[in-house]
């Protein structure tokens, strides 16, 4: 649906507004990332970013957790094709990550777009993950908010998105 060019573009466009977004939650992201690109802006955004080791969202996840654990933080894994997220679908996820809580939140399709806690977790990635996650993780608060609920994993994600109001910012970034 998307030329090469429009795809490397909403990449970088949603990594920023995610990245941003978590930002102004008061939380500090953490870019494990692949792309030179994303690293660069990344870096001149003042964000602390490590390699994605290109061996799949689990690895990639495992990355940022151990990252967290080690500075003595509870972590948060996020992925960047969340489109609509606002501070407001955060805010809930934080006040549960200081209670003390693991957090877990449903895509759409039965996917997981957020999951944290203070403890190391087995990730499991992959269609169906929000139910192997669930498993993982002792007793989590479930969110499900617009936010977290719309990723982009298809074509029909990305017109269900640009149909949404909060999607609107999309349009410029496609054409």
């Amino acid at each position: 649906m998307l030329s090469e060019q429009q795809r490397s573009s909403l990449g970088r466009h949603l990594a920023e507004r995610v990245g941003e977004t978590i930002e102004n939650s008061g939380l500090l992201p953490l870019f494990v990332t692949a792309d030179h690109e994303v690293a660069d802006w990344a870096a001149r955004a003042g964000f602390p970013f490590v390699p994605d080791p290109d061996q799949g969202l689990d690895e990639a996840a495992t990355i940022g957790m151990n990252w967290a654990m080690e500075a003595k933080s509870s972590w948060l894994v996020l992925h960047s094709d969340l489109p609509l997220i606002t501070t407001n679908d955060l805010t809930p996820l934080q006040a549960r990550l200081d209670d003390g809580q693991p957090v877990l939140a449903p895509s759409s399709d039965g996917g997981t777009s957020a999951i944290g806690g203070n403890q190391r977790v087995q990730f499991a990635y992959g269609p169906g993950s929000f139910h192997r996650h669930l498993a993982a993780l002792s007793t989590p608060a479930v969110m499900a908010t617009t936010g977290l609920l719309h990723d982009l994993d298809s074509a029909n994600d990305l017109e269900s998105v640009l149909r949404h109001p909060r999607g609107e910012w999309l349009r410029s970034v496609l054409t």
